[in-house]
């Protein structure tokens, strides 16, 4: 029988990055006890989690991080080693329409758990760790020439982006202030299996399955650097256990590339796998309106986490495109719970009667 040394709480579990990490943290460190914590708003999907949802040393916990007295009560119950808190509002055009849920989420609900783990932890207490993930929007939008560094000062242009870099600023203020044990890292765009299909790839793959416009923003020239999930999530685990307190690690998949340039190569990538002309997907596409604020470019520069703790990206963008197309044409049933709604039924089945 494993013996279990460390209580760790992942926020967000059940969306589309945290649930690679639970899977990762579940499966690599069985002396870990992983607990999922998760509101299941629209984003998060028990689903994402099927294959490890009875291993012994994970349970999940539905909750919602701006009750401050359910996270406090949380943190007593489980007598907590380490926080990975990954649970947020993050996407730009629901900021837009409703910018108080992004307030709530990202700046109130890391505050409590802040808060929480303070109370907590005895200050200088060994072994404890917070990790906040964030993301590289904070730092605003870059011209045509270089990237962004952990030093680079903050500029968001959206209440997404700026609710994170409040969050940001929390976390600090807390390790400056409290001592607390901090790490941060700001992660650029994730694609792969799993991501809900308001994000620019599985809307896409999606929608030229069904034949159906593809919107793209503007002209399609906004730059985005791409990072496969997977490398996201090795990338949270080396920095959650090497990571020096109080640092910032920015993570990067070294892939820029335009918005038109990625849906041009997807259409062609999905012509090929559908059987269908060369070009037929690309007659989808369509350019609607530009988003209000929408930044023009965003590039990370990793080296400090390269030269420092040895992470490295481990797919180019082509492999991983082709990857997660696979998995969304294999996973079909998933994506028609997610549009449906359907996949919110699995948490009554597994869970209303625990």
């Amino acid at each position: 029988m494993i013996s279990i040394m460390k209580n760790i709480l992942i926020t967000g579990g059940a969306g589309f990055i945290g649930s690679h990490v639970v899977r990762l943290f579940v499966s690599k460190y069985p002396n870990y006890r992983i607990i999922n914590l998760d509101a299941l708003t629209y984003a998060g999907n028990l689903e994402n989690l099927r294959d490890i949802e009875h291993q012994s040393n994970y349970e999940f916990v539905k909750g919602d991080i701006t009750n401050a007295t359910f996270v406090n009560e949380l943190f007593g119950k489980y007598q907590l080693d380490g926080v990975i808190h990954l649970a947020a509002e993050s996407h730009v055009d629901r900021s837009i329409e409703s910018p108080m849920d992004f307030i709530m989420t990202n700046v109130i609900g890391t505050v409590n758990l802040l808060n929480a783990a303070r109370t907590s932890w005895d200050q200088g207490e060994e072994g404890k760790r917070f990790y906040h993930i964030s993301t590289d929007e904070v730092y605003g939008s870059l011209d045509d020439g270089g990237f962004f560094l952990e030093t680079t000062s903050y500029d968001p242009q959206s209440p997404y982006s700026a609710s994170k870099a409040s969050s940001d600023h929390l976390v600090r203020a807390y390790h400056n202030t409290y001592k607390l044990p901090v790490v941060i890292s700001n992660c650029s765009n994730n694609y792969g299996p799993n991501q809900f299909p308001e994000k620019l790839l599985p809307l896409c793959i999606n929608n030229i399955r069904h034949s159906r416009p593809l919107p793209i923003y503007g002209k399609g020239e906004n730059v985005r650097d791409w990072l496969y999930v997977e490398d996201h999530a090795t990338a949270i685990d080396v920095i959650y256990h090497k990571g020096k307190l109080g640092d910032t690690y920015n993570i990067g998949g070294f892939n820029e590339w335009q918005n038109i340039d990625i849906v041009r190569l997807l259409c062609e990538v999905m012509d090929q796998k559908l059987g269908r002309p060369l070009g037929e997907s690309a007659k989808l596409i369509t350019f609607v309106k530009d988003r209000a604020g929408h930044d023009l470019r965003y590039a990370i520069d990793a080296s400090k986490l390269s030269n420092e703790l040895g992470w490295k990206p481990s797919l180019q963008f082509e492999e991983g495109l082709d990857r997660t197309v696979d998995w969304y044409l294999a996973n079909n049933s998933w994506m028609e719970h997610v549009t449906s709604g359907a996949y919110k039924n699995y948490y009554d089945q597994q869970y209303s009667e625990r």
